[in-house]
């Protein structure tokens, strides 16, 4: 049987390093949550097909896990006809869900960064068109403690929203999202490819 592989964020990943670009991306442990897969005592990693595989995050609320993990699935079917564009959508969703990148149980302020940005991205993607709040990316990355991650998740957003990847909107007027004030709503920006117009949809 072979043998997991480290991968460079440290995280225990299934076969498939160095395949072909236009081989679908191994299941691994989102895509097989309904068939209950064997988990580890710490509940930090899965058992799929012998081989270990990082859990995702169990403080994600179910809806919005539920949103990722679709996301996963849209962007995995499209990873054979276009995988130069859907390969970053399976990647954000992967680290939304917290199977990649940062371990989700040792957050750091960098990692928390990095996973709210690909939650956000993954969440407009999903929702094909339609906004989301700051705190959708906040409880999928913080659980429990989500507002004590607005802060970071609004400062996010306006990285994200000065790069261009996203709009900041309130009453439905774009806005800078350094001068607003009250509730806003993100909105995908042009780089950001809603599933009904990029043909990965099923």
């Amino acid at each position: 049987m072979s043998r997991p592989r480290e991968s460079p964020t440290g995280s225990l990943e299934g076969p498939g390093e160095g395949r072909d670009p236009r081989e679908p991306e191994p299941l691994g442990p989102a895509a097989t949550e309904t068939t209950s897969p064997e988990t580890t005592p710490d509940g930090r990693f899965v058992i799929v097909d012998g081989r270990r595989w990082r859990a995702s995050d169990p403080s994600i609320p179910d809806a919005l896990r539920s949103e990722l993990v679709h996301e996963l699935m849209d962007a995995r079917r499209g990873v054979r006809r276009d995988p130069t564009t859907a390969r970053p959508r399976v990647q954000d969703a992967k680290v939304a869900l917290g199977e990649r990148g940062e371990p989700w149980w040792e957050p750091t302020d960098e990692g928390r960064r990095v996973r709210l940005a690909a939650a956000i991205r993954a969440l407009l993607r999903q929702r094909d068109g339609s906004t989301i709040c700051p705190s959708d990316a906040a409880r999928c990355v913080g659980g429990e403690d989500w507002r004590a991650l607005m802060p970071l998740a609004r400062d996010v957003a306006r990285e994200l929203s000065v790069a261009g990847d996203i709009r900041v909107t309130s009453k439905g007027e774009d806005v800078d999202m350094a001068e607003a004030r009250g509730p806003v709503r993100l909105a995908p920006g042009p780089r950001i490819i809603p599933r009904s117009a990029d043909g990965h949809s099923a």
